[in-house]
Order: structure tokens, then sequence, then C-alpha cells
């Protein structure tokens, strides 16, 4: 069974309490609608996933529960690494995963996820939004074969991409 990673970035936060550590900042009004939506688009194209994994990062850990809401679901995973993780980072967290999970979706932050979809696949994208998505299929069994260059990408959406299907 080939597996596919969809990366999530949070939704946009807010700035509006600059005492916050960045670790504890919230959604903003756009955020909180950005995250739904983008859950809904998901939905429709029929994705369907076995894992949700996130930071633990307030906002992205509060775009994963949108996420898992619009799903109903309350299983999400929190893995501390991917807080601030560089690309080789996420990696290893990939290479981890168990295999007889097939669709994992990740949320978490820039630039490692932008940098990850552009060394995973042939994505060649200049910067994931806040709320942006990007599928990645790899034609593996497992998780651990993960490497660079080894995956696909699926679509790249995010919230202001009017071309949606």
């Amino acid at each position: 069974m080939a597996k596919q990673l969809l990366l999530v970035r949070h939704g946009k936060s807010d700035w509006g309490n600059l005492d916050l550590k960045d670790f504890d900042r919230p959604l903003n009004k756009r955020g909180k609608e950005n995250a739904p939506e983008m859950a809904e688009r998901l939905i429709n194209k029929g994705f369907k996933f076995d894992l949700i994994v996130s930071s633990p990062a307030k906002r992205a850990k509060t775009t994963a529960k949108y996420f898992a809401e619009a799903y109903k679901t309350d299983q999400i995973q929190f893995e501390e690494a991917i807080y601030e993780a560089s690309s080789k980072t996420l990696l290893h967290i990939i290479n981890g995963f168990k295999d007889e999970v097939d669709n994992v979706v990740m949320f978490g932050h820039n630039p490692g996820f932008t940098d990850l979809a552009n060394e995973l696949s042939d994505a060649d994208l200049y910067n994931i939004p806040t709320a942006g998505m990007v599928l990645i299929s790899f034609p593996f069994d497992s998780w651990a074969m993960v490497s660079k260059g080894t995956g696909e990408m699926v679509f790249f959406d995010y919230p202001k991409n009017s071309d949606e299907m």
C-alpha cells in the first residue's frame, strides 16, 4: 500500500500579544476561519487519513483540532520535535511512523514544512501559506523508505487558491 503524507501549515496566528512566547501564540480570526474551510475542502476531495500528528504549539494544535472535528475524530498525536523542526528532523519523524498507517496528516510550521515538501517531492514551492496543505504520495509500504526525492506531489492547496476544483 502506498503511503500518503499531508503537510498542513498552521492557520494564521495572532501577534496581538507580544508578551506571549512564540509557542503559545493562538490563531487569529482568519486562522480560525481558514482551518475549518481547508478541512472541508479535504473532505470534498475524498481524502481520508489514519493518523493526525501535530506540533504541540498552540496555533498548530488548534488547526489540527479543526481538522479532527471536521473528520469527527479526537485522536491527535502530539510530537514535540515538529515544533521549530528542520526538514531533516521532520523526515526522521516520518521515517518512524508505523507501517500499518498509510495516510498521515501532519500539522506544523515553516520554513521546515516548505523545505520538506520540496525535498521529498518535485513540488518546487516557494512557500506554503498559513493553512496551506501539500499532499505527497510515496510508492512504498514502509515509511522508513521515504527519503529525498522519493515522493510525488498530488496537490497543493491554500485558502486564497481560487482554482479549487
